[in-house]
């Protein structure tokens, strides 16, 4: 959802979160593992768009709307520092276009390293979201106290 809205000038990431400490270390390794295949088996290099999102910040995109997010505060992974939002760089270019073959390629092995790194895509949800992977943990969403916890780890 939001590598599409971004996209179309629906989210404004000048505000998102793209500090890597705000993640969950084993998240980040992950993350940083399918980011390396991507560019030395695939070839493509990958950018983080967003990683940890404060419970305020994701209040504001599900007021947008459910073309923006269904998950209210504590319900997203990305208060945990479990989840991101990644793009690719073309060029010197981010690119986020569901309609460049080249991209949606890319989209496509994204999804498929990163299952195969122990993270759930984006892509694979009725509400396609091709850009976002979490690390699903049980007993987190809704779990505030849990945010300071799994951020600091």
């Amino acid at each position: 959802m939001l590598a599409s809205h971004l996209h179309s000038g629906h989210i404004n990431i000048k505000n998102a979160d793209r500090n890597w400490k705000k993640m969950n270390s084993d998240f980040v390794q992950r993350l940083l593992t399918v980011y390396k295949v991507m560019s030395d088996q695939y070839g493509y290099d990958m950018v983080l768009l967003e990683g940890y999102r404060s419970p305020a910040r994701q209040a504001r995109l599900l007021k947008k709307g459910s073309h923006v997010t269904k998950a209210g505060s504590y319900k997203s992974y990305h208060q945990f520092g479990l989840a991101a939002d990644s793009a690719f760089i073309r060029n010197g270019k981010i690119v986020i276009s569901e309609k460049d073959p080249w991209a949606m390629q890319g989209y496509k092995l994204y999804g498929k390293v990163a299952k195969s790194a122990g993270l759930v895509w984006g892509g694979d949800w009725r509400m396609m979201d091709l850009g976002h992977v979490e690390l699903r943990k049980k007993g987190v969403l809704g779990r505030p106290e849990m945010a300071e916890i799994l951020t600091s780890q």
